[in-house]
């Protein structure tokens, strides 16, 4: 990592992955958290092209199409087929586990967009944020790699207020 630029086209649509994903995983309404998803992804999707990962960026064109469509449908059929889609294209390009990692990152967050909601949605998501971290790091994303990490975080507290308005919400109506 030491011959990185880091003011590189692809570094600095990284910076800007990092910053729409910290907004995108603060949010608590799920239709918020799916409009920054897709503007992160766009950024994200750049980013790898440019790093030469095109598992990654295929997988984030994917991403950008199912936040927006998950909108407005919650329909299985489309998560099947967007799934389908993800693996026919990203196979063309998938070398190794690694190759494959986004795929499979892509797959779960698809599964997670369309047919999950609260805290299960972002249970799911948080998986491929270890997925992406992994990603990340092995294509040399500055960005990224900060942002996966402080997903974690972020992602991980906004669970567990969710978890905690959850718990406390029927105590308080008794």
């Amino acid at each position: 990592m030491t011959d990185i630029d880091i003011f590189a086209p692809a570094q600095l649509l990284g910076y800007l992955a990092l910053v729409l994903g910290i907004i995108t995983y603060m949010q608590r309404n799920d239709r918020t958290l799916k409009k920054f998803n897709a503007c992160q992804s766009v950024a994200y999707g750049l980013q790898f092209f440019l790093l030469g990962n095109f598992p990654a960026a295929c997988g984030m064109g994917i991403s950008t199409f199912r936040s927006i469509a998950a909108l407005y449908t919650r329909s299985i059929w489309l998560a099947l087929a967007l799934i389908a889609a993800n693996v026919a294209i990203g196979s063309q390009y998938a070398h190794g586990w690694l190759g494959w990692l986004p795929i499979v990152g892509v797959g779960v967050g698809t599964l997670a967009i369309f047919t999950l909601s609260g805290i299960r949605m972002r249970l799911a998501l948080l998986s491929c944020t270890v997925m992406w971290l992994i990603i990340n790091i092995t294509s040399g994303s500055i960005g990224g790699t900060i942002l996966e990490s402080l997903v974690f975080c972020s992602a991980s507290h906004t669970i567990f207020r969710l978890w905690r308005a959850g718990r406390v919400a029927p105590t308080e109506a008794a």
